[in-house]
């Protein structure tokens, strides 16, 4: 569990993001207690979405609207 102070973290903060692989977590310190964790994100997939790529994938197995009464609360 790799941990730098706040002041460092301060003070190197773009040079830590890039040094951060997906995986790893960062944590930050103060007075040698963590107080924060530096997480990377993981990369979005880049170019358009295409329509149609999820054909298939869903199978309604009962017209019904009986269900939708659980949400009555929700629905204005």
């Amino acid at each position: 569990m790799p941990s730098v102070t706040l002041e460092e973290a301060r003070a190197r903060l773009p040079e830590l993001i890039a040094q951060l692989s997906p995986a790893e977590d960062l944590f930050i310190t103060k007075d040698g207690r963590p107080v924060a964790r530096l997480v990377r994100m993981a990369a979005r997939p880049t170019g358009r979405r295409r329509a149609g790529t999820m054909i298939g994938k869903l199978r309604i197995v009962k017209e019904d609207e009986e269900h939708l009464g659980d949400f009555k609360e929700y629905v204005p």
